[in-house]
């Protein structure tokens, strides 16, 4: 692994033993060719089924997909204890990344990370704490902190380039690479409140009380968030997730004032440049903003298990891609429960534009047995033979 990253840090910022003569015009013979190869391949499944072209099954992956519910991760949490560390080293990551492709092979690989890890690259240091969470010592709730907010440097995320580089290495195209980022709003909750919050007291008051402050740390958070996503498709994303994991904390009518003009400015700043590449938003306990949602330009709308899927589908109309849905807590059931509830998710979906996932993340303690039985599963259900186990 060590070999790979190095030879990836070499395309990414060049080598420092120039080729000369004949090895430079073999080594851009050989880009060249990559690069035709590539173009000639199958999007992945991930891909068309958000593009919601005609597929012969809705793929699956699962949100929090690597994680402390897989014994191969807390063995290695054991070894590296620091999150900070297991989330900003190239070699961790990927090795994380990879472990559930190896268990399971899902049909998306998505990059170990945190929504919180571009913060510091545009002027937000933070900490994490292994009982409280993050910490920001100095949360922004003044004009005054503005002053430390600068454009975002990604040379200082160059571990999520690598990382995602050698994750498309590595899955070479039998399945999407999946990057992520928070949303404007979710992420502007800990930089106003400092911590993890369940009642947003801080940033909820200074809506009303100081809105152009709030207004301008979405903004700039906004943009910097743009150039990120757009880094993470030009480094060897295949789709992108939006994650407005506390835009269910504000009323309908708040999201579309504080949430939702933010989220729409990343898709069109990334949208002007990387057109063809899936954005899905998620938003936790958003049952009564997926119209809302809908209408953000999202290529995919991801939901959680309160939402009846036919009832979604209904709402958002048969054009638009949608993700999820299934109860995480299915999988500590049995497998005819898993498979129940898998097929039930499948039929009101319907045969395009679906991604099947559960409708959040894999929780600790799930057995992995049962993990693997969903993605089986999902490979043996195809639209052709809906009902074939």
């Amino acid at each position: 692994m060590a070999q790979a990253v190095a030879g990836l840090r070499a395309a990414f910022h060049g080598s420092t033993a120039p080729f000369k003569g004949s090895r430079q015009q073999n080594a851009r013979q050989q880009c060249r060719l990559a690069v035709v190869a590539q173009a000639q391949q199958q999007d992945p499944l991930m891909v068309r089924a958000a593009r919601g072209e005609a597929i012969e099954r809705a793929p699956c992956w699962m949100m929090r997909q690597a994680g402390r519910y897989q014994k191969v991760y807390r063995d290695l949490a054991l070894k590296h204890p620091s999150f900070r560390e297991r989330s900003e080293n190239t070699d961790l990551i990927v090795e994380i990344s990879l472990q559930p492709w190896n268990s399971f092979k899902p049909d998306g690989v998505i990059i170990f990370s945190d929504i919180l890890t571009p913060l510091p690259a545009f002027g937000i240091p933070f900490e994490i704490d292994d009982d409280k969470g993050p910490l920001l010592d100095a949360p922004i709730r003044s004009m005054d902190g503005l002053k430390a907010l600068h454009p975002i440097d990604l040379q200082q995320l160059s571990f999520v380039g690598e990382s995602l580089g050698l994750l498309k290495q590595e899955v070479g195209g039998q399945a999407a690479v999946l990057g992520f980022v928070g949303c404007p709003w979710t992420l502007a909750t800990y930089v106003v409140e400092g911590k993890s919050s369940s009642i947003y007291k801080n940033i909820k008051t200074m809506m009303f009380n100081a809105p152009q402050l709030l207004d301008s740390l979405l903004s700039h958070i906004a943009d910097q968030i743009a150039e990120y996503v757009k880094y993470q498709i030009d480094s060897g994303a295949d789709c992108v997730m939006m994650f407005d994991s506390w835009g269910g904390q504000l009323p309908p009518q708040l999201w579309d004032r504080w949430s939702r003009p933010y989220i729409e400015r990343i898709v069109r700043q990334v949208k002007a440049t990387h057109p063809n590449t899936p954005l899905t938003l998620y938003a936790n306990g958003s049952g009564g903003l997926l119209e809302r949602m809908a209408g953000t330009g999202a290529d995919v709308i991801g939901l959680d298990w309160t939402v009846d899927m036919a009832d979604a589908r209904a709402r958002l109309g048969p054009n638009q891609a949608v993700q999820g849905n299934v109860d995480p807590v299915v999988l500590f059931g049995s497998q005819a429960a898993i498979e129940e509830a898998v097929k039930d998710c499948l039929t009101k979906a319907g045969q395009r534009g679906h991604v099947l996932n559960l409708g959040h993340g894999v929780l600790v303690g799930t057995p992995e047995e049962n993990v693997a039985y969903m993605f089986d599963l999902s490979k043996k259900l195809t639209y052709k033979q809906p009902a074939a186990v």
